[in-house]
């Protein structure tokens, strides 16, 4: 297992860097964003006693449309399959295997659009990473979306809560105190 993941987490990583020394922001995709879903899919991987290859290389791509700059972000999870396809393939990861894998690219975006275990933890890892790494959603409001402070604060409110939402229904039970806190420190709002 360790050798296909730390193969594909180069190529992620090669693959931020070269987005950060492009991007007028130079946003660090790895480091920013990727590595936090790496590590929330690990954990609930082995939470839910999901295979934790397949989470673990389907959090590493999951955004890889995104980081390549192929297609817009609305479709970024079908062009990511696509490249993901072609990573794995190119890597001679079994068939059986980079199905599943794929599934996990594909289906990201929300767990209610997960098919099996990994799916979901590769989606609500993707979600969790949200509130993981907080100052990322400031910096993505600021500079994809050019918003005041009063506006960054309601666009904030409406993620959090689709995004908590959007986790699986034992996710959210786990992650209900942590989401209250959050939306306390962050938002200065109690919890709805």
């Amino acid at each position: 297992m360790d050798n296909i993941v730390k193969k594909v987490e180069e190529i992620i990583k090669r693959d931020s860097l070269s987005y950060q020394e492009q991007a007028v922001d130079h946003y660090d995709f790895w480091g920013e964003h990727i590595k936090y879903v790496y590590n929330e899919a690990i954990a609930l991987a082995e939470k839910y006693k999901a295979d934790s290859e397949i989470v673990r290389l389907g959090a590493l791509l999951h955004d890889i449309a995104l980081v390549r700059k192929v297609g817009d972000r609305e479709n970024h999870h079908t062009n990511g399959r696509i490249i993901a396809e072609e990573i794995l393939t190119e890597l001679k990861y079994p068939e059986d295997k980079k199905v599943k894998v794929l599934g996990c690219v594909e289906h990201h975006r929300s767990s209610k659009n997960a098919m099996n275990l990994e799916e979901l933890c590769v989606a609500d890892a993707d979600i969790l990473a949200h509130f993981d790494n907080i100052p990322m959603l400031f910096h993505s409001m600021f500079t994809r979306k050019g918003v005041s402070l009063k506006d960054s604060r309601d666009y904030m409110r409406e993620t959090f809560k689709k995004d908590f939402q959007d986790l699986s229904e034992h996710t959210k039970k786990e992650f209900k105190g942590r989401y209250k806190e959050i939306c306390k420190t962050v938002l200065g709002d109690e919890y709805e």
